[in-house]
């Protein structure tokens, strides 16, 4: 991938680095390892993500040999990186998502809420109603487990005490793709449009083709009565198909580079 760096030489865990940018553009400090992963197009985790904001401050986890690398992500535009290492102990600095350069939310990290923040990643966030957990999602959730994806249910995420609105909010941040279970009883509920209205947002920013529906128990006019946005889209549907048929289905789209036996 095109991009430019700066190399920072020797630094101690902790050491804050302002970087200068010339245009909106996703910026990274990586350690000399990941540093070589990334020139060689391997797909990395380093510490920063898309910023509109310039100077971004960022900081070191470790010791060692760091670079600041800046690339706008395939999309157009002109790069430009000016670096410079602050003296002095540095504050602790909330890092950014390690999102990928193509990741729907890279445009607006910066709105990301604080739990949004947190290492781990989902595959796929399952959004539904409570009255189609035993038929369809908590069998399904469990089905796509086994088969290597990561998804984000709320019988496997939240405990109590959560704040539902921001456990949902990371679900959806977190997750490469949404799957609906569209129902008479999704649309009967405030939470699971809250979902849905989040997960459009997604797609909306660059995110096409990541929302995945399944139909269970409605019909396409009470759905174009719902959401006429929704019904021209392909689509599962629980008349027809098994979970396990559902969840082989789902498995090809989330992990296309999967052979059957992974």
């Amino acid at each position: 991938m095109e991009h430019v760096y700066a190399d920072l030489g020797q630094l101690s865990r902790g050491t804050a680095v302002e970087i200068h940018l010339s245009n909106a553009s996703n910026v990274w400090l990586m350690d000399s390892s990941t540093y070589s992963r990334y020139k060689r197009g391997q797909s990395v985790r380093a510490i920063g993500g898309h910023s509109k904001k310039t100077p971004r401050i960022l900081q070191t986890d470790k010791s060692g040999r760091w670079y600041a690398v800046a690339d706008l992500g395939g999309y157009p535009g002109r790069l430009g990186l000016n670096v410079r290492v602050l003296p002095g102990a540095a504050a602790p600095i909330r890092q950014r998502p390690n999102l990928p350069a193509d990741s729907p939310l890279a445009p607006f990290v910066e709105e990301l809420p604080e739990e949004a923040f947190e290492e781990r990643d989902f595959d796929v966030f399952i959004s539904h109603a409570t009255e189609d957990k035993g038929q369809v999602v908590r069998p399904l959730a469990h089905a796509l487990e086994a088969k290597g994806i990561e998804p984000w249910y709320d019988e496997f995420e939240l405990k109590v005490g959560d704040s539902l609105r921001r456990k949902i909010d990371q679900g959806i941040a977190r997750s490469r793709f949404g799957l609906v279970v569209l129902s008479r009883s999704f649309f009967a509920k405030n939470w699971p449009q809250y979902e849905l209205d989040g997960l459009i947002a997604v797609e909306m920013h660059g995110g096409a083709g990541r929302l995945l529906p399944i139909w269970h128990e409605i019909t396409k006019e009470e759905l174009l009565e719902q959401s006429p946005s929704l019904v021209d889209r392909v689509a599962l549907n629980t008349a027809t198909m098994t979970i396990e048929e559902m969840a082989s289905q789902l498995a090809e789209v989330i992990h296309p580079n999967n052979s059957p036996e992974d």
